[in-house]
């Protein structure tokens, strides 16, 4: 048995492979990286390694489908999903390993989130230096149109995320109040915060508690919501969701670069599994579960989008 399966569901992503190399070049445990290529090849290639296995599907499942098919072949105790363009904490995996030591393993982990700096657009000429971002048509100091990505592939400075919720809705949110809050401020000293909800780009549990709880529940929709189901299938069933502040991992983020998301998936779609997920825990139709989502947002009042009425409307009370 390995100590960690690293999960990759991955559609047209254009750092795969630099995701993959900077796994493998900061791992410290006996792990395995396992990438789904969902319906398409990557380019550039992944190269190979006796760390990493690597699965094509001819036709496009999705994102939590293809996540499961690797997740068939996950030797590890662990289980590690995260997106295709994501750097490392060196000994990230160890890390979080020992953590799971010292939380025990009824628990959903994820490391501090932050910002990955993918590139810099260059000018040849000048050497004027932009921000990624969607390509620029010329040079912003000389007018030049020499221009080329120059590689940086490391984590922004004073960027870190630690604090995640989800609306009535739901849709996920950042949570910054709770950071201020005493029971936040005192459990970090033990190096563990909880969190209501996850961003959803990465996240770590048993594989037990993957396939027993459901993880990546494909009926729900193909891509969306995962942090949601995530959190509420951790909690709900009596289990809790925690931040590892002793490692990081740092996430692009689509909205500053190149490139949209690469799963065709409408907006109506989208809703579709909101509402599927509304419907799966908000009315108690999931057999797991133990606690009413009530209870969640109790835990964690205030919560941003969370009324005293939207939270009556599910059987909740704030005294």
């Amino acid at each position: 048995m390995k100590d960690l399966s690293i999960l990759i569901p991955a559609r047209n992503e254009t750092y795969l492979a630099r995701t993959i190399e900077d796994i493998t070049a900061h791992t410290e445990a006996d792990t395995e990286v396992i990438a789904t290529l969902d319906g398409q090849w990557t380019d550039p290639q992944i190269k190979q390694h006796p760390q990493v296995n690597v699965i094509f599907v001819p036709e496009a499942v999705g994102q939590r489908a293809a996540t499961n098919l690797a997740a068939k072949l996950a030797r590890g105790k662990y289980i590690m999903k995260v997106d295709a363009h994501c750097a490392f904490d060196q000994g990230f995996d160890r890390k979080m390993i020992e953590g799971f030591k010292i939380t025990g393993d009824n628990v959903t982990m994820v490391p501090v989130m932050g910002n990955l700096h993918v590139f810099d657009w260059n000018c040849r000429d000048c050497n004027w230096k932009l921000y990624q971002g969607p390509d620029p048509e010329k040079c912003g100091e000389c007018g030049s149109t020499n221009l080329r990505k120059k590689m940086v592939w490391q984590q922004r400075r004073g960027i870190h995320s630690t604090s995640y919720c989800f609306d009535a809705e739901p849709k996920f949110c950042y949570f910054e109040d709770y950071k201020h809050r005493p029971k936040y401020t005192e459990d970090k000293k033990t190096g563990f915060t909880e969190t209501m909800s996850l961003q959803g780009s990465c996240f770590m549990c048993t594989r037990e508690k993957y396939w027993e709880l459901n993880i990546c529940d494909e009926t729900l929709g193909n891509w969306g919501n995962q942090g949601v189901e995530v959190a509420c299938k951790t909690w709900l069933s009596g289990g809790r969701v925690l931040v590892n502040h002793n490692t990081w991992y740092a996430h692009l983020f689509r909205t500053r670069t190149h490139f949209g998301f690469p799963w065709p998936v409408s907006g109506r779609e989208q809703e579709r599994t909101k509402k599927n997920v509304r419907n799966l825990f908000w009315e108690k139709r999931w057999d797991k579960q133990i606690y009413p989502v009530g209870w969640l947002v109790e835990k964690f009042w205030p919560v941003p989008g969370w009324t005293k009425e939207a939270l009556e409307g599910i059987n909740g009370y704030i005294q």
